[in-house]
């Protein structure tokens, strides 16, 4: 676009050409010419402003045709078509690189001025034409400079991307060792353990096995919140998710959710929102709804979530599926629950509730420490 506002000078030796000063045998060439001249430019502009390769020697040919061309009917034709030169200009601020464009530039003006002096002796193009075509050409630098400086732009953020990326797989990778590294250590060697007692001294055996339990479970417990600590979800954002996901499904949306909810930890946030994120999915998926509605109350203790549509039902044939129950499983770990029925319109309910935090956040400021 900003290539093609110069298109605009173009004026000039059109009217020349429609005014009717010049007979039919003058005005067929030079009309030929200034298309050639004007797809020669537009070829250059298109296809040389958004690259960092190295200009071709074709590059060089056209750009020498260009100030031919200019050069042939300006002389020829007046110094209405001086114009032309201002489009030399442009063309070598667009397609020559800064170390070459920054002397092509100042040179397409130097002709331009050796042209007027032959087609235009009481020099009143040179306001009106030296400006526009340095003006133009060191304008069309710059927005090659902006366009090489964008692409490395869009290549350091792919790379921070990638490193990120990498960081965060590496980071993840030592945390689970340093988790499980211990733990698995120790499961092996109570095992060996277990099966050496287990002939001759079963109690001792049964005991190591319960210590074998127990270190499994809190491996177990350290992994998922290792986990969930890189990708925990927020109310706010899986909100306003299915807001979208319920709107592209053509499903009215009601919410009913008052935020922030005093007392509720961040760990219990994040189970609420994994279970609203895991009811909406449901209900998109499975339900035939028309209408979804997401309520979240607090009281005795409690934050409590509820998921209802007018769908089709739970089946009560079917068991639930895996993500109900890794659902439950990660409420229970915060010490609430699921549960799940029939809404009163036929439709299904999920019901998630985990337990507010008791201790006022200015006590526990001041058990920290904190002004």
């Amino acid at each position: 676009m900003w290539i093609s506002v110069w298109l605009l000078y173009l004026g000039s030796p059109v009217g020349d050409l429609a005014g009717g000063g010049h007979p039919v045998a003058v005005v067929i060439p030079a009309a030929l010419g200034l298309a050639g001249f004007v797809g020669a430019y537009l070829t250059l502009a298109f296809f040389r402003t958004n690259t960092d390769q190295p200009p071709r020697r074709w590059v060089w040919w056209v750009l020498v045709a260009l100030a031919v061309l200019a050069t042939v009917l300006s002389v020829s034709l007046g110094r209405d078509w001086l114009v032309l030169f201002v489009y030399v200009g442009v063309a070598c601020g667009a397609a020559l690189p800064g170390r070459h464009s920054r002397w092509a530039v100042p040179a397409a003006a130097g002709l331009l001025l050796a042209n007027a002096a032959a087609v235009d002796r009481h020099g009143q193009v040179y306001p009106e034409l030296l400006l526009p075509a340095l003006l133009g050409g060191f304008s069309m630098i710059g927005v090659q400079q902006l366009v090489g400086t964008m692409r490395e732009l869009r290549a350091a953020r792919d790379t921070v991307a990638q490193l990120a990326a990498t960081e965060e797989r590496l980071r993840l990778a030592r945390d689970l060792h340093d988790l499980l590294g211990h733990s698995l250590s120790l499961i092996t060697l109570k095992s060996e353990l277990a099966g050496r007692m287990l002939p001759d001294r079963p109690h001792d055996a049964a005991q190591q096995v319960a210590d074998i339990e127990s270190v499994s479970r809190q491996a177990l417990v350290d992994v998922r919140e290792a986990v969930s600590g890189y990708r925990r979800p927020t109310l706010a954002a899986e909100l306003a998710s299915i807001r979208t996901a319920l709107a592209s499904a053509g499903i009215s949306a009601r919410v009913h959710v008052i935020e922030p909810v005093t007392g509720l930890t961040s760990a219990g946030e994040g189970a609420l929102a994994w279970a609203l994120r895991e009811a909406v999915t449901n209900v998109v998926r499975h339900s035939g709804a028309t209408v979804c509605v997401v309520a979240l109350e607090t009281g005795g203790g409690t934050a409590t979530l509820t998921v209802s549509d007018d769908g089709r039902g739970p089946d009560d044939a079917r068991p639930p599926g895996n993500g109900l129950t890794g659902l439950g499983e990660r409420l229970v770990l915060e010490g609430g629950g699921l549960s799940t029925s029939r809404a009163g319109d036929g439709g299904f309910t999920l019901t998630a509730v985990v337990p507010l935090d008791p201790t006022p956040v200015g006590a526990k400021r001041r058990a920290n420490g904190e002004e």
